[in-house]
């Protein structure tokens, strides 16, 4: 039967989720138990593509990504794949109405990273569009599960959300990316020379995106809000501690919040909803 092979499907999306990423695994848990399938979907497509340009050296990376597009393609036009992550992530996208333009938007950015290692200011606002503003309104499409109207509201919000975090990840990465990828992504920034000027402007930026989505957060659905929130407080205190460190910091060691501290947050994150506190 399809439905069991859609069932193994989501699995092994969910699976990729839990492999890579502790945060996001814990903000899915506190979403309404029938969104989890179609977020850990979208979570382990966007983690695949992301793996094809950061992690598969040695391997002809725009071959894979392009074979990896073509089968995204092939995928939500025949509604199946046998690679169940493109499986269950095409069921999603016919499941929640998600638009194509959102799709291709994200495979553009990925391949501007198989040629970009300096982002000037228009290049670093496509990537950021394309690697995190269109996931979140993917995730967004699922949360308001198909009112239009209500989408519409939220798209904004959930953007800045989108780029806050990408933004974050960017900072807290700076010295694998530069090192090991030999990527910048700040635009007029030169990694040799940042300073505490140069951290600032970045923070404050990123202030406002933080800001911005936190309005957004409150407007969500109650099978989502705590979800989204939790995913928002613990890259807030991740910023937070990016903040208190010293420009040379960032570039001598990955900036982290330890497993253990992250289940403390869970639960300040889970008083501070119940209380109201957003």
């Amino acid at each position: 039967m399809k439905q069991l092979f859609d069932i193994a499907s989501a699995e092994c999306s969910k699976m990729v989720t839990k492999k890579y990423s502790t945060s996001f695994s814990l903000g899915i848990k506190f979403l309404s138990k029938d969104i989890h399938a179609p977020i850990y979907g979208i979570y382990g497509f966007v983690r695949f593509a992301d793996e094809i340009v950061d992690s598969f050296h040695g391997y002809d990376k725009v071959k894979l990504l392009e074979r990896f597009r073509n089968d995204t393609v092939l995928a939500i036009k025949e509604k199946i794949s046998l690679n169940p992550v493109l499986n269950s992530f095409q069921k999603v996208v016919h499941d929640y109405d998600i638009e194509w333009h959102l799709i291709d938007t994200f495979l553009k950015s990925m391949e501007m990273d198989l040629e970009k290692k300096n982002y000037d200011a228009d290049n670093y606002k496509n990537y950021i569009l394309g690697s995190a503003e269109v996931v979140g309104l993917m995730c967004l499409r699922v949360f308001v599960k198909g009112d239009k109207q209500f989408y519409e509201k939220l798209k904004p919000f959930a953007m800045s959300l989108g780029a806050a975090f990408q933004k974050v990840n960017f900072l807290r990465d700076a010295k694998a990316d530069f090192e090991l990828l030999g990527r910048v992504y700040f635009p007029n920034i030169d990694l040799n020379s940042f300073d505490s000027t140069g951290k600032k402007n970045i923070e404050i930026d990123i202030e406002k995106d933080f800001t911005h989505a936190l309005s957004g957060i409150k407007q969500l659905p109650t099978e989502s809000q705590m979800g989204v929130y939790l995913a928002y407080y613990y890259y807030r205190c991740l910023f937070n501690k990016i903040k208190a460190v010293p420009p040379h910091k960032i570039l001598s060691e990955r900036i982290r919040i330890p497993n253990a501290q992250k289940f403390g947050l869970m639960f300040q994150c889970v008083i501070r909803h119940r209380l109201n506190m957003l």
